[in-house]
């Protein structure tokens, strides 16, 4: 799973248009063996998806990208945000029961 994430990850930021790349679920739980990623994907307001080709379109569809890569890949652009970015990224952390879940923003070091 995490050489999934790692390639989910290269895909959006290959896109030059990747604002902020958000984990979710079992992944980041204690979980000995998550068998899926959920990722949150904030896209700069530039991005166009008809302008990604090939393989990186495909985590940018949810259904593709779950047959594909056992993926939940949600994402919007910076600008559907409602609320704001940091809004939309808090309200990945509250499940459909109310409680909260564990979330982990992967930072880039470059």
């Amino acid at each position: 799973m995490a050489q999934r994430l790692k390639r989910i990850y290269n895909l959006a930021r290959g896109s030059g248009y990747l604002a902020r790349f958000i984990v979710f679920g079992s992944f980041v739980t204690a979980k000995a063996a998550p068998n899926n990623v959920d990722v949150f994907i904030l896209m700069d307001d530039m991005f166009d998806l008809s302008e990604v080709t090939s393989e990186a379109a495909t985590i940018f569809y949810n259904r593709a990208a779950q047959n594909w890569l056992s993926a939940s890949i949600f994402w919007i652009r910076r600008m559907a945000a409602i609320g704001g970015e940091e809004e939309a990224v808090k309200t990945w952390q509250v499940k459909r029961d109310g409680s909260r879940r564990g979330i982990v923003e992967v930072i880039s070091s470059d």
